[in-house]
């Protein structure tokens, strides 16, 4: 009997609703004619002077003791939003957020934070500080984007995360390849490293 379907043709989908999925995300993406691939990514890397690097770590260290992070919302506000808004700054990108997107009944839902300037990136909150399912999600989320956006960029590049923790994808448009990477980069621990990774992505 022929395997049923990871994905029903049929059925509406939002991006949330990949998170919920519980099948292995090489069977979704699979749906998508696209493969997944794990591996340590080389990502840029800004070299240039971070002038508001010190100031914003001492915000997050001076906060984090006094904060219950328990809420989807705490982690957007207190953690992910401050990095990104220091990324706006050095990059001059501009920033939507719930960004809607429809491409189709499986491609179709709101992007949390999308970052535009001669590059896209794309970042996501990890539901439930679950990574592994919120890198699903982000997978297909730049899926979306790569029929949503009329740009050459060759790479879409992204990051899933928990606030405390970040990890990247980029999704090769051409060979229909998400890539996954193994590193994973925490807040405020490697805040350095990791913002120059965002910036060096979005450097004009």
């Amino acid at each position: 009997m022929p395997k049923s379907p990871i994905i029903q043709s049929d059925r509406s989908y939002t991006f949330a609703d990949y998170f919920k999925l519980n099948f292995a995300p090489r069977d979704i993406l699979a749906y998508f004619n696209v493969t997944l691939q794990r591996q340590a990514m080389t990502l840029p890397c800004f070299t240039g002077n971070l002038e508001r690097l010190v100031d914003l770590k001492q915000r997050i260290e001076e906060s984090l003791p006094r904060l219950t992070l328990t809420s989807e919302a705490a982690r957007r506000e207190f953690l992910i939003a401050p990095v990104l808004m220091d990324v706006l700054h050095y990059t001059q990108a501009i920033l939507n957020v719930e960004y809607t997107v429809f491409v189709s009944e499986q491609l179709k839902g709101s992007l949390d934070y999308l970052l535009q300037n001669q590059q896209t990136f794309l970042t996501i909150e990890a539901k439930n500080e679950d990574l592994e399912r919120g890198f699903v999600q982000l997978a297909v989320e730049l899926i979306a984007l790569d029929r949503w956006l009329d740009t050459e960029q060759p790479i879409l590049t992204g990051a899933v995360s928990t606030g405390s923790i970040w990890q990247f994808a980029a999704f090769d448009r051409q060979n229909r390849l998400v890539y996954q990477d193994i590193n994973i980069y925490r807040v405020p621990a490697d805040l350095e490293e990791l913002l120059r990774i965002l910036v060096g992505i979005l450097e004009p």
